[in-house]
């Protein structure tokens, strides 16, 4: 007799699924950051997102358990200057529930990126990580990302007293 597994997987996105993203963004943001944001407001801007990505290559995945989104990513081409956006991916951002941790969604998430990647005929990836994410660049180092020396400082509320230190990653694909 085959012993119990856990219903856990990956998958694009469906507008559906923006409220939970969206609420999932809200809480991250406010542990990593100490930003409040609006969770309806963040719902219709994921909303719209999944519906009409712009590029084919935009994508939203996320990781389940069971029909709960305990995961996201943000996949799209490269933005940056120095990048090649028909060569390049960004992996825009890569968030699990911190009550979800160390069950292997992260793992399961990223490996579906690398496979979206891939099937977009990207050949390496970037992300932006920020310079106190420590546990972040451990998970992403531990699966062959690594610093590739720049860097960048965003301001989150517009104002200049939130702003946020961030170390762009690498890998091929």
């Amino acid at each position: 007799m085959a012993s119990p597994t856990a219903d856990v997987s990956v998958r694009v996105a469906w507008s559906d699924d923006a409220a939970a993203v969206a609420d999932l963004q809200c809480r991250a943001w406010l542990a990593a950051y100490a930003v409040e944001l609006d969770p309806v407001q963040v719902a219709a801007t994921w909303s719209g997102a999944m519906r009409s990505p712009g590029d084919a290559r935009n994508r939203v995945l996320v990781a389940l358990e069971r029909n709960r989104v305990v995961g996201y990513a943000v996949v799209s081409p490269a933005a940056d200057p120095d990048c090649d956006p028909v060569a390049d991916a960004e992996l825009q951002e890569l968030v699990i529930d911190a009550e979800e941790r160390g069950k292997g969604h992260g793992s399961r998430l990223l490996q579906a990126v690398v496979d979206t990647m891939q099937a977009d005929r990207f050949t390496r990836a970037v992300t932006w990580a920020g310079g106190d994410a420590d546990d972040l660049r451990r998970f992403l180092t531990e699966a062959g990302w690594a610093p590739d020396s720049a860097h960048r400082e965003l301001d989150l509320d517009g104002s200049g007293e939130t702003t946020l230190k961030q170390v762009r990653l690498h890998t091929a694909i």
